[in-house]
């Protein structure tokens, strides 16, 4: 069994200083990190148009590819939709892999090197996150960051789902929202009329001609060069999901920017996102009327930026906001942390919910990027779906003419957010909300399949639907984007549809 160990070693010599306590742990969860990753991998090695696969062949004992230098890489049928680990190895000619790294290593493919260190640094991530949790996870939370720190394993389908480059043990154990921490945000003060403001920035925020803009630890070491206690005031916060939005003691959240890789992108706040902030968030609302009350989207409370990505926090109200008594809002992904999505009755009732609320947005002019970290469901105090919460506007799409075939006056927008490409706008709902968070809820093609059959005679005979339900299901194909970073912008796969294949 052929493995590249370096990125597991290296976190454990850092366990075995910072945290020991740890270390048996972490040895013990690195094989079922590594077949996490290696699961995910494969499903992008069996579907995504990777220019050095020459041809895929199904058989009756797996899926083997043929690669353009004339090699063979042969594994288990690849479910699209599935999110438990059930890849343990492949093989490549006669070698056997179990772990993904060393595998992208000797496929020796353009861009490789890089990303296969990306790939060991996502297994050592998600083992050392795995070792950490306690034996109260079970328990349903009470507040909205406890509800984001139990999605452990990152992204449902991204090989590089816990993937923490330039993060040390020790700063993965402090701000990764995996591991619970409370985070000390500092504050940079800087004069504001050398700063984009949109909305209203709060007065806690202030000091004078000065905005105190809030700034992740990390950023402030790493980026901007400076102890994080050495600026303003800070404030304890709880990180997110995304790592780098917190929830505020009082409740709001705040985005700041965090110059670092995480799965796919470098998370800083773009100049043209905070100018857009304030006038998508009032559009969004008047949008969000017209869904009879399914859908809320958060509200944008202020957004800053020093004239620089690097330097910038939006701040938004907490999608808690939006519950009544006795009812809770849970992320998408935190679902899987539920014993909800085992019945095929609440799928099936999720399902619609989110379909009806997406084809009816995408049909008005908007197209969501509903993923599971974007989409929040209202629960019911008995656990029934009740109505969505949408938050972070930064990457959905609008159509001008959409809009105005509605009789809907189209906000004052420019840039990558405007288009009226329909393949560009069902690319951005049905990639985002069906081959992301119903696939990731569901769990497997036949769950997801079973979902599909009991709602697709229920949602309105649009154009939007029919190609939802008669094309192949578009999502981004994550790792050709990792092994083209001279591509810009995202890069699609089809996948085989759960109602128009007999695959699952």
């Amino acid at each position: 069994m052929h493995r590249h160990p370096s990125a597991e070693a290296e976190v454990a010599a850092e366990l075995a200083d910072v945290r020991p306590d740890l270390a048996s742990r972490y040895a013990a969860e690195l094989p079922g990190a590594r077949a996490a990753v290696l699961t995910r991998l494969w499903r992008a090695l069996a579907h995504e148009p990777l220019p050095w696969i020459a041809g895929r062949a199904p058989g009756r004992e797996g899926l083997t590819l043929r690669l353009a230098d004339g090699r063979r890489l042969h594994g288990p049928h690849a479910d699209p939709y599935a999110t438990a680990a059930y890849v343990g190895a492949v093989r490549l000619d006669e070698v056997s892999y179990d772990d993904p790294a060393g595998l992208l290593t000797d496929l020796a493919v353009p861009h490789g090197t890089s990303f296969a260190a990306e790939l060991g640094h996502s297994v050592a991530s998600l083992a050392l996150a795995r070792a950490a949790q306690d034996a109260h996870r079970a328990e349903w939370p009470l507040l909205d960051w406890e509800w984001e720190q139990r999605v452990v394993d990152g992204h449902p389908f991204h090989p590089n789902c816990r993937s923490r480059p330039g993060f040390s043990v020790a700063e993965q154990l402090a701000y990764g929202p995996e591991h619970r921490p409370v985070v000390t945000l500092g504050t940079v003060p800087v004069r504001a009329d050398e700063c984009l403001v949109t909305g209203r920035w709060p007065g806690e925020l202030r000091d004078g001609e000065r905005l105190l803009v809030p700034v992740h630890p990390w950023q402030a070491e790493h980026v901007l060069k400076r102890p994080n206690d050495s600026y303003g005031g800070t404030v304890a916060a709880h990180p997110l999901m995304s790592l780098r939005t917190l929830a505020l003691p009082e409740g709001p959240h705040v985005k700041t920017a965090l110059s670092a890789r995480l799965t796919s992108s470098v998370r800083d706040i773009s100049v043209y996102s905070v100018g857009l902030s304030a006038t998508l968030s009032e559009f969004t609302q008047t949008l969000a009327a017209r869904m009879d009350g399914l859908l809320h989207v958060t509200r944008t409370l202020g957004a800053a930026t020093a004239h620089s990505p690097d330097l910038a926090a939006v701040l938004r109200e907490s999608p808690q906001a939006y519950a009544g008594p006795g009812e809770r809002v849970v992320p998408v992904a935190a679902l899987a942390t539920t014993e909800l999505p085992a019945s095929a009755g609440w799928l099936a009732e999720f399902t619609r919910l989110a379909l009806t609320v997406g084809l009816r947005l995408l049909e008005l002019g908007v197209a969501l990027e509903a993923h599971g970290q974007n989409l929040l469901v209202v629960l019911s105090a008995s656990g029934a779906p009740v109505r969505l919460v949408y938050r972070d506007l930064a990457d959905i799409r609008v159509s001008p003419a959409r809009l105005a075939r509605h009789g809907i006056a189209a906000p004052e927008l420019t840039g990558r957010i405007v288009t009226d490409d329909v393949t560009v706008l069902r690319r951005k709902l049905f990639g985002s909300l069906v081959a992301g968070a119903l696939a990731g809820t569901a769990g497997s093609g036949a769950a997801l399949r079973g979902a599909l059959e009991s709602v697709v005679r229920d949602l309105p005979g649009t154009a939007d639907r029919a190609a939802l339900f008669g094309e192949p299901l578009p999502t981004k194909a994550l790792t050709l984007m990792r092994l083209s970073p001279g591509t810009p912008g995202d890069q699609w796969a089809e996948l085989p549809h759960p109602l128009l294949t007999e695959v699952f």
